[in-house]
């Protein structure tokens, strides 16, 4: 099975460009670690490399997401979540302390925290709703990406209108904090929920605007139409 690891990252490799590695980069305040491969020509390769592995275990896939993972690159670590997404239909509820440990372990930018948690963590959780509470945890955690992950994990749920009650919850937990990549994540999961809830939203967001970070209350409202959201920026 190490052969394909070789395989993909010699591809990688082939498929290595300057320019886009330099065009990624920008977009991160932390140092990254970049092949320079474009995302389509990323997520081509996972889908074409999933096929030569599908027979194989849930347990001997996910070892296999762990070695691209523990390379830090991260066009790896985008095949590995989308190997680990395309099993998600063998979720078990075991499955939920290897995603954790994933973001405690391999998680360092807002990129892999999202992709990790809008597909492979979001779907879990959309399957085994009462691990939102470990979310909630989350929420108290020393490390930024656990707090981040505790709201983006929600976003496409929310943005279905589900959850609301612990969208509003995990949004309380998180208001005060002073991390800008935290308040962007759950200023992003309240503005899906507004797409399906908009006064409930708009009603949040009224009630906590003067201790609410400005960067998460603008996220929050960018999809409620001008009134509204000429209102919520009124100090």
């Amino acid at each position: 099975m190490n052969d394909i690891i070789s395989d993909i990252r010699q591809e990688l490799e082939q498929n290595a460009d300057e320019k886009t590695k330099a065009s990624s980069t920008r977009f991160f305040k932390e140092k990254v670690k970049s092949y320079g491969v474009k995302t389509a020509v990323v997520k081509k390769m996972a889908k074409n490399y999933f096929k030569s592995i599908s027979d194989k275990s849930k347990p001997e896939i996910f070892t296999l997401c762990e070695d691209l993972l523990s390379s830090d690159y991260m066009e790896e670590s985008f095949i590995a979540f989308e190997w680990s997404y395309y099993l998600k239909k063998q979720y078990d509820p075991e499955d939920f302390l290897v995603f954790e440990r994933w973001v405690g372990d391999y998680v360092n930018n807002w990129a892999k925290c999202d992709t990790l948690c809008n597909h492979t963590i979001g779907t879990f959780i959309d399957m085994y709703p009462e691990y939102i509470g470990s979310l909630k945890k989350w929420t108290a955690s020393d490390n930024r990406w656990y707090r981040r992950a505790a709201a983006v994990t929600l976003v496409l749920a929310a943005r279905r209108g589900d959850f609301l009650d612990d969208v509003l919850e995990i949004a309380d937990m998180l208001l005060m904090d002073e991390d800008d990549l935290v308040q962007k994540g759950y200023g992003w999961m309240l503005k899906e929920a507004s797409k399906q809830h908009q006064q409930e939203i708009f009603n949040y967001v009224m009630k906590n605007k003067k201790v609410m970070p400005r960067t998460a209350l603008r996220y929050s409202i960018e999809k409620m139409p001008k009134d509204l959201r000429s209102k919520a920026m009124e100090k």
